[in-house]
């Protein structure tokens, strides 16, 4: 008997539909077995998730998942941090700049500032300082503030960025070794949580780690990327497998994981250490200062790789994939359409697979995946195969390479759904090294 799936998180939001009207278009998901949740029928919720849906609310309800889990997150963790006026996390009382002068930074004490973190970010030549607003001043009146008093300044809120896909259960499978696959002579890089380093698929493989004071702190959701992009073995290979892996670790465990300022520096970081392919899988609002960091390092000739997200088709641009200058990626599923989760926008790429497949897992060898998270490693380790070192023309000639191998799917050409088309349809693992019997 197949272990139970973990309940995605993008269901739970379809749960919230009752019997709706048939004008619309309908679709029909494939079965979902719903685990047992304390206070909810689950035979029910099975019936629903698995009925025939009406498209128009699921992409609704799908944007209120996010919602959902920033509330939790707030809740859990409101003594430091709170939401934007958007609704979106930001590390509470923070506000951060961009190479403030040093007339700015006077400016900004006098008015009752503290300066708290300087991050020299020797990679870009910028620097990001991290302002604290006076006691009794919300973290909104604080940003205005600041931008009052220097509009020539670049100040944003400290916002925090969230994973985009869900790892399944873990499960016993097959012992790797450490040779099949073949290696990719290359650097990767990788913004996310911490990487399991002791996993077979990693044996052999070069990984650096940055970020938490000098060691990453494994997690689910950063094994399972790294082992798309770099994981090999006889059973199992990632995009680039072998590849030399730069990992930095965002989150550390820490309530404020994926800060702006933190994910400021991983960029930095790779940008010192010379890594062409840079894949991040981490979502949020639009922020100026991540902008301008984006196009910092991609003007230099780093390829920034990023996923679309997952809230709904009819959600707003999620960023960093949204800015012009990064690769967009979406995922599709086994029979190659995209997942009804995935966000959709002029900016998508390319697709590539998202669900129906395997990762490496934490506490046991592999677990199931889905969601635009892992979609995105599969892009950046084909683009990094192709570069041996950061060169804007190289770059360039490699993402024409994979749009010119790209399968059109949907909508002839170029479209908001799968953008140039499907690649790396071959390297999707497969579902059965997570559903082994125990």
């Amino acid at each position: 008997m197949l272990p139970t799936r973990r309940f995605p998180l993008f269901v739970c939001a379809l749960l919230l539909l009752a019997a709706g009207s048939s004008a619309h278009a309908q679709i029909a998901l494939p079965p979902v077995q719903v685990p047992n949740l304390p206070g909810l029928p689950t035979d029910s919720l099975n019936r629903t998730v698995n009925g025939v849906l009406d498209q128009a609310d699921v992409g609704a309800r799908l944007s209120e998942v996010r919602q959902l889990r920033i509330r939790n997150l707030l809740r859990s963790n409101r003594t430091v941090l709170e939401a934007d006026p958007r609704g979106a996390p930001i590390v509470r009382s923070e506000v951060v700049a961009l190479s403030p002068t040093p007339a700015a930074l006077d400016r900004a004490r006098a008015a009752g500032f503290g300066v708290g973190r300087t991050r020299t970010l020797e990679g870009l030549d910028v620097s990001i300082v991290v302002l604290q607003a006076p006691p009794g001043m919300s973290t909104r009146r604080a940003l205005e503030r600041l931008r009052r008093e220097d509009p020539e300044g670049t100040y944003d809120y400290n916002h925090v960025y969230l994973e985009s896909g869900e790892v399944g259960p873990a499960a016993p499978a097959a012992t790797l070794g450490a040779t099949g696959g073949g290696v990719v002579a290359a650097k990767v890089g990788l913004i996310d949580g911490g990487v399991q380093r002791s996993h077979s698929v990693f044996d052999g493989v070069v990984v650096h780690e940055h970020g938490c004071a000098g060691g990453g702190i494994p997690s689910a959701h950063g094994t399972a990327v790294a082992s798309l992009l770099v994981g090999r073995g006889d059973v199992f290979h990632g995009a680039a497998p072998g590849a030399e892996l730069f990992a930095a670790d965002v989150y550390c465990g820490l309530a404020t994981g994926g800060a702006l300022d933190s994910v400021a520096e991983a960029f930095a970081w790779m940008s010192r250490e010379k890594v062409p392919v840079i894949n991040i899988s981490l979502v949020g609002p639009p922020n100026v200062l991540l902008e301008q960091i984006v196009r910092v390092v991609t003007s230099r000739g780093h390829l920034i790789v990023a996923a679309v997200g997952n809230d709904g088709p009819s959600a707003p641009p999620l960023f960093p994939a949204a800015y012009p200058a990064v690769i967009a990626v979406t995922g599709v599923d086994a029979k190659q359409r995209v997942l009804v989760e995935a966000c959709r926008g002029k900016h998508v790429d390319f697709s590539a697979p998202g669900a129906n497949m395997s990762a490496a897992g934490v506490e046991s060898p592999f677990g199931l995946v889905r969601g635009t998270s892992f979609a995105a490693p599969i892009v950046a380790g084909l683009l990094a195969a192709q570069l041996s070192a950061v060169n804007k023309e190289q770059a360039d000639a490699a993402v024409a390479a994979l749009v010119a191998q790209a399968t059109d799917l949907g909508a002839k050409g170029v479209d908001k759904v799968y953008g140039n088309g499907l690649v790396g349809n071959d390297l999707r693992p497969s579902e059965q090294l997570a559903s082994a019997p125990r």
